[in-house]
This record gives C-alpha cells, structure tokens and sequence, in this order.
C-alpha cells in the first residue's frame, strides 16, 4: 500500500497539468447563419493511435483486438455496425431479479451498468446513452428512486435508447418517465386550486429549461453568448415563463391506475409512461417562451406543444451539442467545432468521407450528432492534442471501465465487491453512474476551478469539480486494488496474458501500454520513468512472479499519471 500512497502523491501534480486545460471563447452574431460543416477527414489510412484515440472518446475503453479491427473496417463501416446493434436493456436484467422473488436495489443497478459499460456488445450506443445522461439527469442517488430500481433501469434504457434516437422523442419520453416524475416532482403534479392553495410544482419547468434545451442564456448558431446592445447577455426565460410552463405540466400519474393519487400496487407501472388525466390538468392558457396555448387544450397536447417548442428553440441544438463534445471529446470546443455539430443536430444528417451517411431522419437525429462529434477534424485531428486549450479530464468512471475493457475482463459479478456497488466517495472513484447529488450532474459544464491557471485565464474544466487531493489519493488506491489484484479475485480480474508476453522487454511492454492506454501520447520523461521503474524489478515477491510485478506496476503507474488522466 505504501508504493500506493506514493503514485497517489506524485499523482497530486496532475491537478496543475489538468487545471491548463482552455477553452476557446468570443462573441458571435445571433443572426449569421451557423458554421458550414467542414469537409470530412479524407480516408487515409488509421493508424494504430488513431485507432486507440478514436476508441478511447467513443467507448467505454480501446482493446488491442478493437483496434485492429476499427483499422481494418475504417470509421464509417464501425458506426454502421454500432448503429445496427440491438440495445442491450439495463431494465430487462433488474425484472428479472424481480421476477425471481428477489428484491433488486442498487446493487442490481451499479452491476448491470458495470456490465453493460465494460462487456456490452452495445458500446457506441451505451457510451453516448450515459453522456447523455449526465445532461438529463435523473439519479437514484437517495430518495425514492433508489427504493425503485425498475423505474431508475427504465430510464437508464432510454438514455441509450435516446443515443440513436430523436432528441426530441427522448425529451416525450423522459417527461413521461416514472423516474424523472419522481426526481423531480412532478409526479401526481395538480393543477392550481385556489381554495386550498395548491399551485402547479415548478421543478421540472424550471429544469427542462435549465438544463434540458436551452440554458438560461441566448445562444448563437455557434453556442456563443449572445449580448444585447448594452453588452450584457440575454436572459432566455424569466420566472413567468416557469410559473407558465409549469401548468403544462400537471396531472401526470401512473399508469393502469383509475384513480390520480396513490401508489401502484406492481412494478410495471414503474417501467410504463405516465398517463394523463385531464381533470387534474390545468384548463387555463399557458404562455412562455413565445407561444401560447388556449385554454381547455388537453393535457398531453399542451404538453406535445411545450416539447415542440423546447426542441426547436435556436438555443436547443448549441446548448446539447457543445455539452455532448465535453462528454466525448474536450472540456472547450471552439466555437466552430459546436457550431459544426448543432448544425448536425438541426439537420440530422451528417456524411462520412467515403460518402456514407450518419442519420438522414431530420432535425434531433442523434446518430448524426454523434458521428458529427467524433468525425470533426477537432477530435480527429491529432495535432489538436499538443495544445494546451485542448482536451479533457478523462472521468473517473470512464477511467475504470477503460482499465476493465483493456485487460480482458469478463466477470462482472458484484456480490463480492462491495467497493463497486458506490463509487461516490473519494476514497474511491468519486463517481458513479446515474448517482449523481442533484440535477446537476456531478460537475458543472461551465465550472471554473477556483484559484487554478485554467481560472485566470477563462477556461472551463468540468471534471476538476470532483477532483482532489483526497480523490486523486482515493483514485490511485482504488486502482491499485484492483490492477494488482492481491487478494485473487475472479469477478473483475484481469486478464494480463498480452502483457506478461512483453514483460522481459520493459520498453516494448510501456509501447504496448502506451498505444493501448494513452493513444501513443505518453511524454518522454513519462516513459523513461516507467522503463526504469519496471525495469528495476529483477525478482518476484509474495505471490507475484517478476513479470506479474512487471506487468502490474507498469499498468499502475499508466492509469494514475497525468498523460492518462487527460484525454487528449
């Protein structure tokens, strides 16, 4: 535990390296038209490091055997395969659980997305369905969603439903959703009734404005701020718009139930849409953002209104698609790069160099989204990666799900590894998926560490918002114990057989690493430590032969250093 200890301060340095991380701002006009979409990178051949960067920003973790066949089949034959796969469903292997007598909890919900990220077949789809995610949030943080593990799997599914589908369908169906009724309160919502001082819940108005389609400030084509004549930023929404929009909202409750109020007596009302009961829908005309809806309009048509007005708002397409480049690619896209992808997002169309087409079914299609983010010469373009401004905090989850891919797990049984079942504390990830404190996901888009390089010149870094001494030091013993493995476990072991074969050659085993972990990326200096740390290793310990050592210092040492813990 001491060489633990020891990685974990050295490790503190990387929250300096990380703080350098820039954004690119500025100003732009409302009324230019958006950024045409540049041409597509032309189809050179992929080398291994295009491969492995490429992987990294598009799944849960690069492997060897991935690599190798992304070189062989090109980019625009992978998406298609991607896009092809069936979903494979978090909800399906809760009711299961269900179904056999058992309580399932959240130690159902932690393994099957610990499954899913790490041997799922699904990885494009499942790695875009939990960036998005972590912009529509809904948690079984505390609370009554963790005491309903089939709604909270619900919406897990369709977050990776929402991956390929529509944005806007995914907005119908996250309103809809038990879950997020549940999160954020608008669950049995009522409409205003004077007598006994009941007024709409604001929560989800508020939020699916906020944080949902279009942010609290006007945006250009390109996702910069608009600023009036003055200089100042424009306000997108006002609390009347929120007093409005909340009246949409109202009298949403469970399905197969007769009556507005009460419990479902099963779980399937858990995984079904909610329905409408017109009664307990406010009558009155509802107007916000513009547009005005009549009175006596019905409940899910006023709500069908509201969508529709979200998900063509100008700010709409910026605001998701600069959010989704953090996710996937860096923490300050320029503004041309988000420019690139909201025009992707309003045509829902985006074409490969060889021709192919990503999407094709109108505005929201997120197949082309997607491919529009990771196909940009911004996140293709490997020069882009020596500058400063570029790139991102690699989260911690992704992290280890990269680790668990990368050497060859394929048990992912939890029961023995309480560690997995919450990651949230600092001591080890910091982090888990779908658990984040509030609405606000565990990090801000726009969050600004405090008294770092990256503050005084402008700069953004999401991820440093839970990053610490304490989690960098919590990080690398987390990592430690399962890379290591001392103790033999069988449920997430590693499977070192590439590496042990390099193991007498320390410097073609940190190549090995190097292209497999950080994209060919690793500094000089960074390397040269490596080599001389495995090197020293001369004679095995415990149970350890010399290569395992070899093998498993040489991994440890890659996962906590700095050249991985930024993605670039």
């Amino acid at each position: 535990m001491a060489f633990s200890l020891f990685l974990s301060r050295r490790n503190c340095a990387a929250l300096a390296v990380c703080a350098a991380l820039a954004a690119c701002s500025g100003s732009g006009d409302e009324l230019a038209p958006a950024t045409p979409p540049s041409p597509p990178p032309t189809m050179a051949a992929i080398t291994a490091q295009d491969a492995s960067r490429f992987l990294n920003q598009a799944t849960f973790g690069a492997s060897t055997g991935e690599i190798a066949r992304l070189q062989s089949i090109g980019y625009s034959a992978w998406f298609a395969e991607e896009f092809a796969k069936p979903q494979e469903s978090l909800l399906q292997s809760v009711l299961l659980v269900e179904a056999s007598g058992a309580e399932a909890g959240q130690k159902e919900l932690s393994e099957t997305f610990w499954t899913r990220a790490i041997i799922g077949d699904d990885q494009l789809r499942q790695r875009a369905g939990y960036a998005l995610s972590q912009i529509l949030v809904a948690s079984y943080s505390d609370g009554m969603l963790l005491d309903r593990p089939v709604a909270m799997a619900n919406y897990m599914d369709m977050m990776s439903a929402g991956a390929f589908g529509n944005f806007r369908q995914t907005l119908e169906n996250i309103t809809y959703s038990p879950a997020m009724a549940i999160w954020l309160t608008y669950l049995q919502n009522q409409k205003a009734d004077a007598a006994t001082e009941v007024v709409p819940d604001e929560n989800y108005a508020r939020e699916v404005m906020q944080l949902f389609t279009i942010g609290t400030l006007e945006l250009t084509a390109n996702g910069e701020v608009r600023l009036d004549g003055g200089g100042e930023p424009i306000e997108t929404y006002d609390n009347v718009d929120v007093t409005e929009l909340a009246k949409v909202f109202t009298g949403l409750s469970w399905a197969e139930r007769s009556q507005f109020l009460g419990r479902p007596d099963t779980v399937r009302p858990e995984y079904l849409p909610l329905v409408m009961f017109n009664e307990e829908h406010s009558p009155e005309a509802k107007s916000f953002l513009g547009t005005t809806i009549p009175p006596n309009t019905p409940g899910d048509q006023s709500i069908s209104i509201a969508l529709d007005t979200l998900f063509n708002h100008q700010n709409t397409a910026p605001f998701i698609s600069r959010q989704l480049i953090q996710r996937f690619v860096t923490s300050n896209p320029s503004p041309a790069y988000v420019g690139r992808v909201a025009n992707a997002f309003r045509t829902g169309r985006y074409t490969f160099a060889d021709g192919q087409i990503a999407g094709g079914a109108g505005r929201g299609d997120m197949r082309a989204v997607i491919a529009a983010i990771l196909m940009d010469d911004e996140a293709r373009n490997s020069a882009f990666a020596a500058n400063p401004a570029y790139g991102k905090l690699r989260e911690p989850v992704i992290r280890f799900t990269h680790w668990a891919r990368a050497f060859g797990v394929t048990r992912t049984n939890i029961d023995s590894e309480e560690s997995l079942q919450d990651t949230r504390s600092p001591s080890s990830l910091n982090q888990q998926a779908y658990r984040s404190p509030s609405v606000f996901n565990f990090y801000r888009p726009g969050f600004v560490a405090p008294g770092t390089e990256s503050a005084a010149a402008g700069l953004v870094a999401p991820e440093l918002q839970i990053t610490t001494a304490a989690s960098v030091t919590g990080y690398a013993n987390f990592m430690d114990d399962f890379i290591v493995n001392r103790e033999g476990r069988t449920n997430f072991a590693p499977d070192y057989a590439e590496e042990l074969a390099l193991a007498g050659d320390p410097a073609g085993l940190v190549d090995h690493l190097d292209l497999l972990l950080t994209s060919g990326v690793l500094s000089g200096g960074a390397r040269s430590r490596i080599i001389s740390a495995v090197s020293a290793i001369d004679a095995g310990s415990g149970s350890f032969s010399r290569d395992e050592l070899r093998v498993r210092i040489a991994v440890l040492l890659f996962m906590t250093s700095s050249d991985y813990v930024i993605s670039r």
